[in-house]
């Protein structure tokens, strides 16, 4: 899975596609994260939430993991003033090898990309560095349970993740929710917030100790 090839172009997609939408769910549940001195985003991408927790919080240890050189140099652009304290990983977090624990872990619109076996692979490992009462942010599409919002979803699903498939080798062929994968690992929902017909989510989970 690479997004190498469409990096200098996702700026301008996701404003034509979603405009500000994407954003908002990016930052919905910003202010969960006052107080967390080491923050892990991981699949970061071009670098819209670092740009707006660093603002936010320039005193937390942001540390942006994505697998994509180019995504990267995005966001550090993006992240590019004084005070700011942010770390870069590049790795594909399948292979990572975490070494630190966090106080938060932020996952925006990037466990949508992985098949059911890789995303209870993925939690796993982001739940093993989180520590014992640490915040998941999930900012993410979703599908409605039914109606004429989930056939609009399915039908906004089936063409993205057909595109993807092809420009990046996306393994996902359909959402996974990951709900089930967190409350596993000790996290419960504290907080959700639906937009754009039920296509758009944005959770805080929080871990209440282990």
């Amino acid at each position: 899975m690479s997004f190498e090839h469409i990096a200098p172009h996702y700026d301008w997609m996701e404003r034509l596609l979603a405009g500000e939408r994407l954003q908002h769910m990016r930052e919905a549940w910003l202010e969960k994260l006052k107080g967390c001195r080491r923050i892990l985003s991981v699949g970061e991408g071009h670098g819209r939430f670092a740009a707006a927790c660093t603002a936010r919080f320039p005193e937390a240890e942001l540390t942006c993991l994505d697998a994509s050189p180019r995504m990267l140099a995005q966001a550090r652009q993006r992240t590019l003033r004084p005070g700011e304290n942010c770390r870069w990983v590049e790795a594909d977090i399948l292979e990572w090898i975490q070494v630190e624990r966090y106080d938060a872990i932020v996952t925006c619109f990037s466990l949508d990309c992985f098949s059911p076996g890789q995303l209870a692979a993925v939690v796993a490992k982001l739940a093993s560095c989180a520590t014992d009462e640490a915040c998941w942010l999930v900012a993410d599409f979703a599908v409605p349970a039914d109606g004429a919002a989930r056939w609009r979803a399915q039908l906004v699903h089936a063409l993205m993740y057909g595109f993807f498939r092809i420009v990046t080798g996306l393994p996902a062929r359909r959402l996974t929710p990951p709900d089930e994968l967190l409350r596993a690992q000790g996290f419960s929902l504290c907080g959700r917030r639906v937009t754009e017909w039920g296509l758009l989510q944005s959770d805080w989970w929080r871990r209440t100790g282990r």
